[in-house]
């Protein structure tokens, strides 16, 4: 389906009419509904303590939430490889949860992997209340249908490790092993993200210290991989204004052990609303404010009709960074119900290092 409306982590309301339950939304603009006012939902405010296992399960008194992981791999020749596992959540109304075939939960899985030649997806959609879809906080248990993400034995509620999760599609599979020792990060102002100067906002954390190893299956082939994952965790009620066009999303592993996490909300007006965290090798989290940062399209890429700027220059000159991102695959095109760009990228210049960028709205 080629209709230029919007579906990635932050973006899942009108997917809904894919199984018969409303009509989808027109307008791009509106982040299928994320633009819309919450009225009747939870509210993010700051201050909000974080308490696990609990927020690791779902927050269904707020209209959306994700859980997200994305993996820069690489055999044993070196070839590398993108690996992506999501699954959203999102309440169709407000109020008590009803129960089965009656709950207003919808549950919405992308998985994708990627090489140099190839980039390959699968979505599947499911109704909550009847155990197709959901999330368990404790044992951790994140599913839909046969793609899983769950906690091994003696997983930390602390780290989130170790993890298992799998998905496969018509063309590709794959399971992989999560591991860490370092705990949790809360992203923006202490787990407090901003995305608009007029209060939009999500409550947000990641692990981007996950240690990947397991098995890629492209074309009946499987190899065995290794190297870096990341997972992002955000739910929200109305985390978007409505005159924001889409977005460009950063998570980056850097060579020396840290980690930047960078998002620039692309508003029709021009003045961009941009943010970050730069996470030091330890685990300290600090907020970079939308004054440090320059993000700068550098090259671009036809791709179903769309013109996408798939390389990327980016500059923070309080922490001495100037790169340059390039894709894996330039093609990485998530043709899904609202298609999205998603891929791995590798940087250069101040820092090097890889990473996954996602774009929506273009």
């Amino acid at each position: 389906m080629n209709d230029k409306r919007l579906i990635s982590r932050r973006a899942f309301a009108s997917s809904v009419a894919l199984l018969g339950l409303g009509r989808r939304s027109a307008l791009a603009q509106s982040f299928a509904g994320l633009g819309i006012d919450g009225e009747g939902f939870a509210t993010v405010m700051p201050g909000k303590v974080f308490a696990f296992p609990a927020d690791h399960g779902p927050h269904p008194d707020y209209r959306i939430e994700w859980w997200y992981v994305t993996a820069n791999l690489a055999d044993s020749k070196g070839t590398a490889y993108g690996a992506q596992w999501t699954l959203f959540r999102q309440a169709m109304r407000a109020g008590a949860q009803a129960q089965g075939w009656a709950n207003q939960q919808i549950w919405m899985g992308h998985a994708a992997v990627t090489r140099a030649d190839t980039h390959r997806y699968s979505e599947t959609f499911a109704r909550g209340g009847v155990g197709q879809a959901g999330v368990e906080a404790e044992p951790y248990r994140a599913w839909i249908d046969s793609w899983e993400m769950r906690g091994l034995d003696a997983m930390s509620d602390t780290t989130l490790a170790p993890l298992e999760i799998k998905a496969s599609g018509a063309d590709f599979r794959y399971l992989l092993r999560l591991d860490t020792d370092r705990a949790l990060v809360l992203e923006g102002d202490a787990g407090y993200s901003r995305k608009s100067e007029r209060g939009q906002a999500s409550y947000y954390y990641s692990q981007p210290y996950f240690r990947a190893s397991g098995s890629v299956t492209l074309d009946g082939m499987p190899v065995q991989v290794t190297g870096q994952a990341w997972m992002d965790r955000e739910w929200s009620s109305q985390p978007l204004a409505s005159d924001q066009t889409g977005w460009d999303w950063f998570s980056l592993h850097l060579n020396d052990r840290e980690k930047l996490m960078l998002y620039r909300m692309r508003q029709s007006d021009g003045h961009d609303y941009l943010s970050g965290n730069w996470i030091s090798k330890e685990g300290k989290s600090e907020q970079i404010f939308p004054a440090d940062i320059k993000m700068m399209p550098m090259a671009s890429t036809d791709i179903a009709g769309r013109k996408l700027p798939t390389s990327w220059r980016i500059e923070i000159p309080a922490r001495g960074m100037a790169i340059e991102s390039i894709p894996l695959n330039a093609k990485s095109w998530m043709g899904t119900s609202f298609p999205y760009w998603e891929g791995p990228i590798s940087f250069s210049g101040s820092h090097t290092g890889l990473g996954y960028l996602e774009m929506t709205g273009y």
